[in-house]
């Protein structure tokens, strides 16, 4: 689907590295999304944009994907975490590089 693929192209483009110091500000306005390490990033991303509430679901469901909670900003603080990150807007979904 040409749709399908436009937009994980766009997704991909969109997709960046960033440190602890500039996701805390996203944290701080709730938006932080937090997507286990054996997910695909963009894939996840591009299933919050086409709004597939079953796929979503059962992440939720998993723990594979959740927003950001004050113990994981703890933690990525102490850390200095970095991260890979791609806006879904209104989320940033993030994984953390290890």
């Amino acid at each position: 689907m040409a749709t399908d693929d436009a937009l994980i192209a766009h997704l991909n483009g969109e997709t960046g590295q960033i440190g602890w110091e500039e996701l805390q500000r996203h944290f701080a306005r709730g938006v932080v999304v937090r997507v286990a390490p054996g997910l695909d990033l963009v894939a996840v991303a591009a299933t919050l944009v086409r709004d597939d509430k079953a796929a979503v679901s059962a992440w939720l469901e998993t723990g594979q994907v959740a927003r950001a909670e004050s113990a994981d900003a703890k933690r990525w603080h102490k850390q200095q975490s970095r991260f890979w990150a791609v806006v879904a807007a209104p989320w940033v979904l993030v994984q953390e590089i290890e």
